[in-house]
């Protein structure tokens, strides 16, 4: 597997992470803690998108973001219940909330402060390695995680999906390319996403979404992620039958994240 460098720092920080958590909270309480949950508070993030979906209208993944490791500080007044509120006014149909504190800024007290201040579903965006970290994510009230190919195998992929399905939350499979589509096409979620960003290069190109359409499935829900900057964008992948979207860094900037949320796709 050709795991790009900034990539494979970021999973050695996790790694070890990881182990400094299980230290403090060890794997079997963590587990305990996990499936003492009750499913009846899951909030469905398919469902939620394929509502959209259905009534003919774009199903948005609205990220809350602070920075990022290529932009650096995307957004100084951080108030993760405020953001929440705003994209739930804006129209979204889910959240993204980044929980990686080294190179994201993030933090898991952010995910539960927004998903408490509304009542959109939310995903976990991390970095997925280790089924302590799904546990992690059910105790923290995420609807959904989100699982890079890129940085896992094929049965890495299928284990962490079959654990997170087990305690009730639905799983994001993120690809790059036809290699990782071949992988992601193992696994039973009907969310598929693309990401139109090289991870070796950072550049960002829409013909990443576009070259791998006819190899989607037609019972896969397509979200295209990164990229998207204008209505041209949106009307674009739309035109082209792609109607889910993961949009964080174009939101982040403005002054309310709603208001840019609802003029780009409404």
């Amino acid at each position: 597997m050709n795991t790009p460098t900034v990539l494979k720092k970021i999973l050695a920080t996790k790694a070890n992470e990881i182990a400094q958590r299980s230290h403090s909270l060890p794997l079997n309480e963590l587990r305990a803690m996990a499936t003492d949950t009750d499913p009846d508070e899951l909030r469905g993030f398919y469902r939620a998108m394929q509502t959209k979906v259905d009534a003919g209208l774009p199903a948005v993944i609205a990220e809350i973001k602070k920075a990022s490791p290529s932009k650096g500080v995307l957004r100084e007044h951080f108030v993760p219940e405020a953001i929440a509120e705003s994209y739930e006014k804006g129209g979204a149909a889910c959240l993204s909330v980044l929980t990686d504190r080294d190179y994201f800024q993030g933090h898991e007290d952010y995910l539960k402060a927004a998903r408490a201040a509304c009542s959109l579903p939310v995903i976990r965006k991390d970095f997925l390695i280790d089924p302590y970290q799904v546990y992690e994510a059910r105790t923290l009230n995420a609807d959904c995680i989100l699982l890079i190919a890129s940085a896992l195998s094929t049965t890495q992929l299928q284990d962490l999906e079959g654990l997170a399905h087990e305690l009730g939350m639905d799983v994001l499979v993120e690809i790059h390319d036809g290699a990782e589509l071949d992988m992601a096409l193992t696994l039973n979620t009907p969310l598929l996403g693309i990401n139109n960003r090289n991870l070796h290069t950072f550049d960002v190109t829409l013909d990443i979404t576009l070259g791998l359409l006819e190899q989607i499935p037609s019972d896969k829900l397509l979200v295209t992620e990164s990229g998207i900057l204008s209505r041209e964008d949106v009307t674009l992948m739309r035109d082209h039958q792609v109607h889910g979207f993961l949009v964080g860094e174009a939101f982040m900037r403005a002054p309310e994240p709603g208001e840019a949320l609802q003029q780009l796709f409404f």
